[in-house]
């Protein structure tokens, strides 16, 4: 098994994971951000909607240069 290598199977879970995690970190960025203007609740969750927004894509070109390593 070498570093690069990719099942679609691991891909997926790599995307779920990293979604998930974008979900979270966006979240607790828009609380840190703009929980004081504008109250935490909806400060988490338009950064839980935001947060996807900018992490997804860099997920999905990292798994396509990894695949293509592979």
């Amino acid at each position: 098994m070498e570093l690069a290598d990719l099942s679609i199977g691991g891909a997926v879970i790599a995307l779920i994971a990293g979604f998930a995690a974008s979900l979270v970190g966006g979240a607790i960025g828009g609380v840190v951000v703009g929980g004081k203007a504008l109250g935490n609740e909806l400060a988490a969750m338009m950064g839980g909607f935001y947060g996807p927004l900018a992490g997804v894509p860099g997920l999905v070109v990292g798994l396509i240069v990894l695949a293509l390593l592979s």
